[in-house]
């Protein structure tokens, strides 16, 4: 004679299936979550160190301090988007070279700086 097996038989391998997927669900998107603003931070940090690199070499006039800048952001690897003066202010633009989620534009950030000796 066979014996009937309960009604909820299997479940806690289904439960536990689940609990795993959730798991690697959610641990996927805080990962993502994490590149997308290490890569912001960095974006950012790209757009600073350009503009004070700019600043810095504005003596020597907005084309040399442009290309310190584009070097300086392509250090950071980021793409120097835009290099702008405006009286002894430089305004930088610049974008990063990766996207970190997928389907998402890359992040970009925007920086000011202006030499620091000289009167507004």
């Amino acid at each position: 004679m066979t014996q009937k097996q309960p009604a909820d038989a299997g479940v806690a391998t289904i439960w536990t299936a689940l609990a795993a997927a959730t798991l690697i669900a959610v641990t996927v998107l805080v990962w993502w979550l994490a590149a997308a603003i290490t890569t912001r931070h960095r974006t950012e940090a790209a757009a600073d160190l350009g503009a004070l690199a700019a600043a810095a070499h504005a003596a020597a006039g907005p084309t040399v301090a442009c290309a310190r800048a584009k070097e300086v952001a392509d250090h950071e690897r980021a793409v120097l988007t835009s290099c702008r003066w405006h009286n002894r202010d430089a305004f930088i633009e610049v974008r990063s070279r990766t996207t970190p989620i997928p389907g998402l534009p890359p992040p970009t950030a925007k920086s000011r700086a202006g030499p620091v000796d000289l009167p507004p």
